[in-house]
């Protein structure tokens, strides 16, 4: 039946393509010169339909695809020209035509009937909307996922040209900065008019002039009149048909006009649906950036978390969820502006898996020791997300901005394990374990920007974070995972007492506070050319307490040896000073600069204090060559000094999981690397074709290394500075094209290369302390490649299919694992009133020694009815129709590979309602 549906469309494209004429010709001035961008359409006179149009390249060049024997009216129009308009007939041949211009009145004065589906005005890009939609969308993804050149993930991200667009707007106003997925899941399809993309984007007007924005990639959904100065929205409530006990309660409402707007979501269910997870909420940036990002210094503060398992969208054994979100801007004076957030969340998630962990031979790379699990877990998760911003304009020179973000959260993961490991089959133990932690953080912004006069501009930024963290693990298993260290350090034994199970928790608590603030001028030189000196300063405060203890079959409590315990003050200090120059000759563009830091870094621990301080000249450069319009090469080099945080430092042994113990190094240096990135990007407009690509080299020096010694699977780490450089290469590429109006092909391809040195304790040798003076050095090279490729059409009246084909490979150091992946989509609105839709992929996940070999498929289905101009909406929506089991899983760390299947939701069908306010 798949093969005879794909088979069926494929006729249905190759037979209307092969039906029409091409309309080719040129746009050109009074005096002959070529206009590029122009816009050229052709109206179907007797349906009054745009039934095709074009965008002129650099030539002047169109091309229209039009019905034979139909009488158009042919259009044209070009910004500070007068529109061309004109009546034609076409034959069954293809036709040239020549189209001049003469400068007069502004197309932006003409009352436009027939919008153009694509317009490009500067470094924006607006699509409208109906020309690309058909009635079978819902949401907003489901219109972006139609326009050329924009792709949206499985998780709401966007990207336009290879690049993630970092802000999504409505009618200008942030729709929950920091995040698109909220948008693209709940903006309703109906309401949008026009989708603009804003390049090279800067919040601020006065350094649009005188930064790189290149990376910088926003989005604005310009609403339809009738949703402007009303509230709108809908609200969406289902319950399960026949087997289980499913519901889904989805209320959305919406309001904008000029002086404010509102957006209140809530989702109440136990399908699967998860408006935001726990990977969204530690992404979750509120719009926040590093303020440092380009001062050459890499130090970000880590997370202190437990490692919770990060559950699948969708694909667990059980998941619940509350959620409630509302997003308001309000204009207080045309010169001061509120706007902020809150989200709040509740999850409760099951989940089963099987896993296969194997060590390998630090010297044959073969497998040295295998664990195979059966694990059961339930996570339960609550968050809370608050911003406020305050930006105040006096003037087109000045411009006050704050920002204040909270984020906290309460988690807490329960878990059963049995575990076996081969050939040491005696470890076969049963495992419980019980996590929790409570981070918080609260960050806040000070931005003022100052334009003196045409020649002198200003920048002040400051930023402070404070973060509290508390991870709290306990584990209680049959056998003494350390009785004595897995190396003749004695330093290393945990101290455990014997007991029937060994009930082992450790407390940690890591307070960090840290300000970033730094000082920009600008001088123009000329027009197109500046200096740019800044003067900065991060400093950042933590403090590291931990302590392991054993509660013992009576319930009293060993507090172990004097080694478990941590109290650890970590200070970093990066006083820098840049010089920038930036100038535009022709094509070209270059921004090459230097930046001179001091560093003053201790940790103060066991009564005494280790030093690192320093002076460091890193350089970076910029280049930019504009091919076209629409068309550029960019260059990207930089040098960075990496640091790591506090938890790096402590000395004391911590506890990272049962058969993973971690001890710091006080010692510690920095590391540093540089960074090599080639970024090509080509829009054509006049075949609709987009072809982007990057390459990205590191190279890293005296990288932070894990230095590890094992026991069977038990593990003891610590931190070493190393004296091999790493490696890593990445290269991306894109290629979509739309053609004849109707169809769009895609494809993409990534590879990524690594080559890490790693480190494993030899007990053979040294004194029997855990160092790399006395450790084997493993060489790890990984290779990963991942190819898709699509065909997709968008037709009006017909039924509209996406087929394609996706192709992973994993190469470890070991093993090598494949997934290939076809998949096939379908949407069709008909009889004015229904409304099918159903998706569908294979995936066949294998390894070459074929200890995994797994198949399996998913299939999800809706039939929607909605009569035209009604309110009301039914759907019955089936997921997982085939009701598979269980998914895979692989990854790969610096000693081992890990390999799992995991159990997902059985076969459900829902039905919904729902009303249009």
């Amino acid at each position: 039946m798949k093969k005879l549906l794909f088979a069926l469309a494929l006729l249905l494209s190759a037979f209307s393509y092969s039906q029409n004429i091409r309309y080719e010709g040129v746009l050109r001035d009074s005096i002959g010169t070529p206009l590029e961008m122009g816009n050229v359409m052709a109206v179907n006179k007797a349906t009054n339909a745009m039934d095709s149009y074009s965008i002129t390249n650099e030539a002047g060049k169109f091309q229209l695809v039009l019905s034979p024997n139909t009488q158009y009216i042919l259009k044209a129009s070009y910004i500070g020209f007068t529109p061309y308009e004109e009546t034609i007939t076409t034959g069954k041949e293809n036709m040239v035509k020549l189209i001049v211009l003469k400068q007069g009145i502004n197309m932006a004065e003409l009352e436009i009937v027939h919008e153009m589906p694509v317009t490009i005005k500067g470094d924006t890009i607006v699509y409208n909307s109906d020309s690309f939609t058909n009635g079978t969308e819902r949401k907003l993804e489901d219109v972006l996922k139609k326009l050329p050149g924009v792709e949206v993930d499985a998780d709401g991200g966007i990207k336009v040209e290879g690049k993630s667009v970092s802000k999504l707007m409505v009618e200008g106003k942030d729709f929950f900065d920091g995040d698109t997925k909220l948008g693209v899941k709940n903006i309703p399809a109906d309401a949008v008019s026009k989708v603009e993309v804003l390049r090279n984007y800067n919040e601020v007007n006065q350094l649009k002039g005188v930064t790189n924005n290149e990376d910088n990639i926003a989005m604005n959904i310009k609403l339809k009149d009738g949703k402007k100065n009303f509230w709108f929205g809908d609200m969406t409530a289902g319950a399960s048909i026949g087997e289980g006990e499913r519901y889904l309660v989805n209320p959305k409402i919406f309001y904008y006009s000029p002086k404010y707007s509102l957006n209140l979501i809530g989702n109440f269910n136990n399908t699967g649906e998860l408006p935001l997870t726990m990977q969204d909420y530690f992404k979750f940036s509120g719009g926040f950036r590093n303020l440092m990002r380009k001062s050459g210094t890499s130090f970000n503060i880590g997370s202190n978390d437990l490692g919770l398992s990060l559950m699948r969208n969708n694909r667990a054994k059980q998941i619940e969820t509350k959620f409630g979100a509302g997003n308001f801007s309000y204009n207080v004076t045309p010169k001061w502006s509120l706007s902020g957030f809150a989200i709040i969340n509740s999850n409760k998630t099951q989940m089963e898996t099987v896993s296969r962990s194997v060590l390998l031979d630090p010297v044959t790379g073969d497998p040295q020791t295998i664990q195979k699990s059966e694990q059961t877990s339930e996570q339960k998760s609550q968050f809370a997300l608050l911003k406020l911003s305050s930006s105040y304009k006096p003037s087109a020179n000045l411009q006050f901005d704050y920002d204040a973000f909270m984020k906290t959260s309460d988690q807490q993961e329960m878990s059963a394990q049995l575990s076996e490991v081969f050939p040491e089959t005696s470890q076969s133990q049963d495992i419980y374990s019980n996590q929790k932690q409570k981070p918080f953080s609260f960050n806040q912004n000070v931005n003022l920007y100052y334009t003196l006069n045409d020649k002198n501009v200003f920048a002040f930024e400051a930023q402070h974070l404070y973060q509290d963290e508390d991870p709290l693990y306990n584990v209680n298993l049959a056998n003494n995972p350390f009785p004595a260290g897995p190396s003749a350090d004695p330093a290393l034994s945990l101290g455990l007492q014997p007991a029937t199970r060994y009930d082992i928790s450790q407390e940690r608590f890591i307070r960090t506070n840290k300000v970033d603030a730094k000082m920009d001028y600008y001088y123009m030189v000329t027009p197109k050319s500046n200096i740019n000196f800044t003067l900065g300063n991060t400093y950042s405060f933590q403090n590291f307490n931990s302590a392991i203890f054993q509660t013992m079959d009576d319930g009293s409590e060993n507090s172990l040896n004097d080694n478990t315990k941590n109290n650890v003050d970590y200070v970093f200090n990066d006083l820098f000073l840049g010089a920038h120059f930036r100038w535009i000759t022709g094509s070209f563009e270059f921004n090459p600069g230097v930046t001179l830091h001091q560093y003053n870094v201790y940790n103060q621990q066991l009564g005494s204090k280790v030093e690192n301080n320093f002076t460091r000249l890193l350089p970076d450069v910029f280049a930019q060559y504009n091919i076209r319009k629409s068309e550029r090469l960019t260059y990207n080099y930089n040098m960075t000094t990496s640091f790591t945080d506090v938890a790096d430092f402590a000395r004391g042994l911590v506890l990272n999981s049962y058969k993973s113990l971690f001890q710091g190094n006080r010692y510690l240096q920095n590391g540093l690397y540089q960074n090599h990135s080639l970024n090509y990007f080509k829009y054509n407009m006049f075949n609709f074709t987009q072809l982007y690509g990057t390459v990205n080299y590191s190279y890293q020096m005296d990288a932070i290394k894990n230095l590890s010694a094992f026991s069977g699977i038990n593990q003891v780490g610590t931190m070493e500075n190393s004296p091999y450089a790493d490696q890593a290469f990445s290269a991306y590429a894109g290629y979509n094209r739309s053609f004849a109006r109707f169809y769009k092909v895609s494809t993409s391809a990534s590879v990524n290369w690594s080559k890490f040195n790693n480190f494993r304790f030899n007990p053979g040798t040294g004194d029997g302390s855990v160092s790399i003076a006395n450790s084997l050095r493993q060489v790890n090279e990984q290779f990963t490649q991942s190819y898709t490729g699509s065909f997709a059409t968008n037709y009006k009246t017909l039924p509209n299919i996406e087929v394609g084909y996706s192709l992973s490979v994993n190469d470890y150091s070991s093993n090598k694992f494949y997934n290939h992946k076809p998949f096939a989509n379908i949407s069709y609105y008909f009889w004015d009133a229904f409304t099918v839709r159903a998706d569908y992929e294979y995936n066949h996940y294998f390894n070459s020694d074929k200890t995994s070999d797994n198949e399996y498929d998913f299939l999800n289905a809706d039939i929607m009815y909605r009569k035209k101009n009604s309110k009301w909406e039914f759907k019955v929506g089936g997921t997982n129709l085939l009701n598979t089991r269980s998914l895979n899983d692989d990854s790969f760390n610096q000693f081992s590979t890990f390999t799992s299947r995991y159990r997902v939701q059985p076969r459900y069908l829902l039905l919904t309602v729902k009303y249009d306010l």
